[in-house]
């Protein structure tokens, strides 16, 4: 069923209000998605983008019960990836000799995964193709935001930029437009989808919205490939976007452990103690990895200053939580961030260097000491801990101030 966008151009996509997984198993889509895919139709008719291929044949079924599938003058193809192209095998079937455009890389990444010989133009930043009415379609290349493929369309005379995979969320919304879901919902997950699949991606990413910002388009509607379409001042994303992307982070401080026997919670429970008493402005959260969800952690590292990280020393190392968490925070390549290690230990007591060395390789700076409690805290061991959380306060003022 088509939704009206504006004008002559509607929505043709798919709700998925059960995924609960994405990409494989990596991230977590506690709120659903959609896979927006849109229908101009001018004096020429357009399909930007398709839909995932769990749907492809419903998604072809409805089209074709929208518009005569021959009607299609054109294909847009923002991005290769299956979850926006996977419909096309089915559609393609139908009318195999519909020119598609797109980038050089997506020329790749379509002949990669579907091995078809379509009809694939290739365009660049700045080529544009008339469709009627006095409106064109532009083009800009969004490489590496986030494949290599990518890139965004932009609809004159309607003013419409199809973002494809930026200003995005993965967030099932029947209601279409941000001005009409759930706006603690929505801003929820659009910062857990910049935080988890744009962050690598930042400086790339100012350098682009410069490069849209310079390009001076009147956008009165962003239509993303994933969630809401922002039609209630547009740019509201472009400006949150530009503050995210500048090594982000709010006055938060996170603490994070996983523990075997409560020793190592209840050291993060007196640092997060001691954070509080020394500074009461600051948001100070804890969280046990072993209960939490990575990608809704990984989000609130991204709003954080800092993070303290800890846990028990097992086989002379850490938990191996730990280790897999860690790593996905490298790939993230968080900027500007602060670090502590911690942890609880009965004989060698290792965890604490190892976390902070890989905390360092992480790219998080590392300040103050080390924190080892051994055994099952004494009243000085508790008293220990509250001024390790209140010294780790201080320690950033200072790491601040030297910065």
């Amino acid at each position: 069923m088509k939704r009206l966008v504006k004008n002559n151009v509607n929505w043709v996509g798919k709700v998925d209000w059960e995924l609960r997984k994405f990409h494989g198993d990596e991230f977590s889509t506690n709120s659903g998605s959609t896979y927006n895919s849109y229908l101009i139709q001018e004096e020429k008719t357009v399909l930007i983008d398709t839909v995932w291929l769990p749907f492809a044949e419903e998604f072809v079924d409805n089209l074709a019960s929208e518009i005569d599938l021959e009607d299609i003058d054109l294909i847009v193809v923002n991005h290769g990836e299956v979850d926006h192209s996977g419909a096309l095998m089915k559609l393609m079937d139908r009318i195999p000799d519909t020119p598609i455009y797109c980038t050089t890389n997506a020329v790749k990444s379509l002949k990669g995964q579907y091995h078809r010989d379509w009809n694939l133009n290739v365009v660049k930043t700045g080529d544009s193709i008339d469709i009627g009415n006095g409106k064109s379609l532009v083009f800009v290349e969004m490489r590496m935001l986030h494949w290599p493929d990518s890139m965004a369309t932009y609809m004159t005379g309607d003013n419409i930029l199809f973002s494809n995979d930026a200003f995005g969320q993965h967030y099932a919304c029947d209601s279409l437009f941000n001005d009409t879901a759930d706006q603690c919902t929505l801003y929820n997950e659009a910062i857990k989808y910049y935080a988890n699949i744009l962050t690598p991606f930042s400086k790339l990413l100012k350098n682009k919205l410069d490069e849209i910002i310079g390009m001076n388009l009147d956008i009165d509607i962003i239509a993303t490939s994933h969630g809401v379409i922002w039609r209630d001042d547009p740019m509201q994303i472009v400006r949150k976007y530009m503050e995210w992307c500048d090594d982000y982070s709010e006055n938060q401080i996170t603490v994070i452990y996983d523990t075997m026997w409560e020793g190592t919670k209840r050291v993060a429970e007196k640092i997060v103690e001691g954070i509080a008493m020394e500074d009461g402005e600051v948001t100070v959260k804890l969280f046990n990895i072993a209960k939490t969800d990575d990608n809704d952690l990984a989000t609130e590292i991204f709003k954080s200053k800092a993070i303290a990280i800890g846990s028990p020393t097992v086989s002379n190392s850490i938990l191996r939580s730990l280790v897999g968490f860690i790593h996905y925070l490298k790939e993230l390549k968080f900027k500007g961030k602060k670090a502590a290690a911690f942890g609880c230990y009965g004989w060698s007591g290792e965890s604490p260097k190892v976390l902070a060395e890989m905390l360092n390789d992480a790219g998080f700076e590392i300040v103050g000491e080390n924190l080892r409690i051994n055994w099952n805290m004494t009243t000085e061991a508790e008293a220990e801990a509250i001024e390790y959380g209140r010294q780790f306060v201080k320690n950033l003022g200072a790491s601040n101030e030297n910065s």
